[in-house]
C-alpha cells in the first residue's frame, strides 16, 4: 500500500477517532490527527498497518516512544495500550463526568501518560455529552 492509503486505511478502520482517547475527528478540527507507530520505530517499530494507529495529536504527542507507563494505583511499571492487540472496553471506561476512567493497570497507566483527564479533555467531553454530540 502507498503511503496516502496506509493513512486512509488507518484512519478508516479507527472510524476516524483517536484509538486512545476515542476523540473524533470533528470534536478537535484545528488539531490535524496523526498516523502514530505503536511501537516506535527506534524500538523496532515498522510502518505495517499493524503497528499504526490513528491518534489525535495530543495523545501521539504524550505517547511518543513510550511502551510502558506507571500504574498511578500501584506504582508498578506497566505497557501502555496497544491498540492492534488490546479491545478499549476491556481497559477503559466512559464515566457519566466525561472523564476516561482506566479498568485495568494498562487502562491506569495509559490514561495517566497521555493526561487523558485533563481539565479541559474533560469539560470538552462534558459539553460534548450535554450536546449529543459524543
Amino acid at each position: 500500500m502507498n503511503p496516502p492509503a496506509v493513512r486512509q486505511e488507518a484512519r478508516r478502520r479507527a472510524g476516524v477517532r483517536c484509538e486512545y482517547c476515542r476523540f473524533h475527528e470533528r470534536h478537535l478540527p484545528l488539531w490535524p490527527f496523526h498516523l502514530e507507530h505503536i511501537v516506535a520505530e527506534q524500538h523496532g517499530g515498522t510502518d505495517d498497518l499493524d503497528n499504526l494507529a490513528w491518534s489525535c495529536q495530543r495523545c501521539n504527542l504524550r505517547k511518543g516512544t513510550n511502551l510502558s507507563s506507571i500504574d498511578p494505583d500501584t506504582r508498578t511499571v506497566v505497557r501502555v495500550f496497544h491498540p492492534r492487540s488490546d479491545t478499549w472496553e476491556q481497559h477503559f471506561a466512559m464515566t457519566s463526568d466525561g472523564k476516561i476512567q482506566g479498568l485495568t493497570s494498562v487502562g491506569r497507566a495509559t490514561a495517566w501518560l497521555f493526561q487523558m483527564n485533563s481539565t479541559e479533555r474533560v469539560e470538552l467531553r462534558r459539553l460534548l455529552f450535554a450536546q449529543s454530540e459524543w
